[in-house]
């Protein structure tokens, strides 16, 4: 944990725009194997984060709505924000991780039951962040007068949606305000041009939307590990290669539309040391020349 508040305090200190914490509570496998691994509760950090820091956006990156009934994930999210006084970004999304569903006897619905039940808990978060009371009828939830009180300071407070999926896509255009994506520049770009398509279906500017994307990075000059990198699984995830490189493909996602990257920093390193050096040298030497 005070790894996690230190790489807070020194973003806040060292210019970086903002910290996004995953909601999970297990690592990922790709099945239903468990595995060990500390993985701490996201919205308690977030709160952590809200008090420690004084200016970077924070926010959840992102939040199922296959956990999370959509009246927690309000009030939880109007609390921060005050916390914060006014820094919390809402990330959601429909759920997927099959491992901890599966452990915790939290039900994985079917692709589209999942869909149908984000789609009625992005409005009923929006209206409780943004109305006085919310009253919803649905087939996965009913809200009678429901208040969130108070409002978040933020209003309204931005609502984020990491998707890559058509249907969520329009979903995220017509609720979210902002919308995430993973990828290296050839994937995310693809994707940009299917969210711009589905802004276009709904009737809204597609330049109204904030568009951030993550990808694995490595900053590295070892040829050997570059080409195991770009030959491994995740090669359409992970950008490889020594400081220039990296500077051209961050280049690539503005070029694209991108307005935000964000640094996973569990490929920077096996030990806190190594990570927090690692993403001093991310800001210093590639992130300072997009400045």
């Amino acid at each position: 944990m005070s790894e996690v508040l230190d790489i807070g305090r020194h973003a806040d200190d060292d210019g970086w725009h903002g910290i996004w914490y995953a909601d999970h509570y297990m690592p990922n496998t790709g099945g239903s194997d468990v595995a060990d691994g500390d993985v701490f509760e996201c919205w308690a950090v977030l709160a952590g984060l809200a008090v420690a820091t004084h200016r970077v956006r924070l926010g959840s990156l992102v939040s199922p709505t296959s956990v999370h009934h959509p009246a927690l994930l309000a009030n939880r999210a109007a609390t921060i924000d005050h916390l914060s006084e006014g820094r919390l970004v809402l990330g959601l999304g429909a759920g997927w991780q099959i491992n901890e569903h599966g452990a915790y006897g939290i039900e994985l619905e079917p692709p589209r039951m999942r869909v149908d039940r984000f789609d009625e808990a992005i409005q009923i978060v929006r209206s409780l962040l943004s109305d006085g009371r919310t009253s919803f009828s649905g087939e996965h939830y009913t809200i009678t007068d429901a208040p969130c009180d108070p409002s978040p300071v933020q209003q309204p407070l931005p609502l984020l949606v990491g998707t890559a999926s058509p249907r969520m896509l329009r979903i995220t255009a017509r609720h979210a305000d902002e919308w995430n994506t993973w990828g290296a520049p050839d994937l995310a770009t693809a994707s940009a041009a299917k969210f711009t398509t589905a802004c276009d279906a709904v009737g809204v500017d597609p330049a109204s939307k904030w568009r951030s994307v993550q990808a694995l990075v490595f900053m590295t000059e070892d040829q050997q590990l570059i080409d195991g990198v770009m030959a491994g699984e995740m090669a359409d995830r992970s950008i490889a290669g020594p400081v220039d490189h990296i500077v051209e493909q961050l280049g690539a996602y503005a070029d694209a539309g991108f307005d935000e990257f964000v640094v996973p920093d569990f490929t920077l390193g096996d030990t806190a040391e190594e990570r927090f050096d690692a993403l001093g040298r991310f800001r210093s030497e590639i992130a300072a020349q997009l400045d």
